[in-house]
């Protein structure tokens, strides 16, 4: 952790004297995608010692398949190759290190060089191996048209801004980041004649970064203090279920969930600002005029901690996740793509059975609470008392299902997953059922269920 906190802390300031000192008016790309990749290898080296071979690896392994693949074959082939040896990566920190999580533990930035390796060979194939007819909107955006060299590939997957905390972005968009069009690309959607420019503007990402910063600041104080006071597992302690009544335990529930946040609000919000600093991350202008950097934003904390229903708290959590499970996985499954999806998303995540657990409790939630919104919420829309009620039960309701999902994700193991979902009696599960048993399933046309479906994509996302 403290090798973590200060690779990203250099990092941040690296990526300002990036931005400034080899902004693209002063250095090529070739020297700033250089600089970007031997930063990247250093921080990886520093933080994870010789275990930093299997990022290497696995980098190289997939720079070869994507230069001697066939153009058909390249996204499968890179695919079953980033994920498998994942995967394995995976597995052996069950059965070799007994569910211990290594001082030096590799398998996050492994999971985002995942993510990219995916990523890069799926736009190649669109951009390659496919006609542009054939291809969606956004595909059609992201499409590379030719292979990166070498030092193009090693930057996007190595470079310092995301080695460590990612998040996972589009190779074009990095690519144009490096190049200097990636902030101009943006402004030019906007007409600023109209807005009284006479030229486009140049937005900084300086406020951004602040602001991030100050939210980092407070996270990183929430988990110093309230983390390590209020573990998990106390809730499956017996002196603690033979003393607390269960109203009571599901009060504790929500609390030990709410202090096991910060640190991915940290972990998170300083990968975002480490980006921003060095110039990426700019997604254009909002209907206020105002400059947004959020382009690699990874969470809203504002719509996590007011969601009203479980769709919305998934949607603002690890998004760059659940983007990259539609790009790779959703968009392009010829069949059950909502199920694919899940199942990817549970390799990714690694072979913990908590997390098994979690997935398949929050895909039945999901579905319990879309059956009662689509029955109930008309109801309560008639007048303003009635809609704050609703507001606020289905805001408590909402918090108390993220708490009883995400526990197995944190225990892991099934044994103490089963023990805590006994110890309150599985209510939340027998309570969907009856729901999907007893609410009516209202027809849908194609469209909306199409956009349902997709919505049960982003609800399979993780932690």
């Amino acid at each position: 952790q403290i090798n973590f906190v200060a690779c990203q802390l250099f990092a941040l300031l690296a990526a300002f004297w990036f931005r400034i000192y080899l902004s693209p008016s002063h250095a090529s790309s070739a020297v700033r995608h250089a600089f970007a990749t031997l930063f990247g290898i250093y921080f990886a080296v520093f933080c994870f010692g010789w275990y930093s071979i299997h990022l290497f690896v696995l980098v190289m392994m997939n720079y070869g398949i994507m230069n001697m693949a066939s153009i058909p074959n390249i996204h499968r082939y890179s695919f079953v190759v980033a994920m498998g040896y994942l995967t394995l990566c995976h597995i052996s920190r069950i059965y070799i290190f007994h569910y211990g999580i290594l001082t030096t533990d590799f398998s996050g930035p492994l999971m985002i060089i995942t993510q990219k390796i995916t990523t890069l060979a799926c736009q190649l194939h669109d951009g390659i191996g496919r006609q542009a007819e054939e291809l969606t909107a956004e595909q059609n955006r992201l499409a590379v048209k030719s292979r990166p060299s070498l030092l193009e590939y090693l930057s996007y997957l190595l470079n310092f801004m995301s080695i460590i905390a990612g998040p996972c972005s589009n190779y074009k968009d990095y690519i144009a980041f490096i190049e200097g069009r990636h902030v101009h690309m943006k402004l030019l959607e906007v007409n600023w004649k109209q807005k009284g420019y006479d030229r486009l503007p140049e937005p900084s990402p300086t406020g951004a970064v602040m602001y991030k910063l100050c939210i980092t600041l407070v996270s990183l104080i929430l988990f110093l203090t309230l983390t390590k006071n209020f573990p998990m597992a106390y809730i499956i302690d017996n002196e603690f279920l033979d003393k607390t009544p269960f109203l009571s335990r599901l009060a504790y529930l929500y609390v030990v969930t709410q202090a096991a946040k910060p640190k991915y609000y940290f972990a998170w919000t300083l990968a975002d600002a480490v980006n921003n600093a060095a110039g990426y991350g700019f997604s254009g202008v909002d209907e206020k005029g105002t400059f947004r950097w959020d382009l690699l934003s990874n969470l809203n904390i504002w719509n996590i901690e007011t969601a009203t229903s479980f769709k919305m708290y998934i949607e603002n959590w690890n998004i760059q996740t659940a983007a990259w499970l539609k790009r790779v996985c959703y968009d392009r499954a010829p069949w059950y793509p909502t199920a694919l999806t899940f199942i990817l998303s549970a390799l990714w995540h690694g072979i913990y059975p908590g997390y098994y657990f979690t997935f398949l409790t929050g895909i039945l939630i999901t579905l319990a609470a879309r059956a009662i919104r689509n029955n109930c919420r008309h109801y309560f829309l008639s007048s303003v008392p009635l809609k704050i009620a609703y507001d606020v039960v289905t805001w408590a309701v909402t918090q108390l299902a993220v708490c009883y999902t995400v526990a197995p994700f944190v225990m892991l193991a099934v044994e103490p997953t089963i023990k805590f979902y006994k110890s309150v009696y599985f209510h939340m599960h027998i309570l969907s059922i009856l729901v999907l048993l007893l609410l009516p399933i209202r027809p849908q046309t194609h469209s909306v269920r199409r956009a349902q479906n997709q919505a049960m994509m982003n609800s399979i996302k993780s932690k």
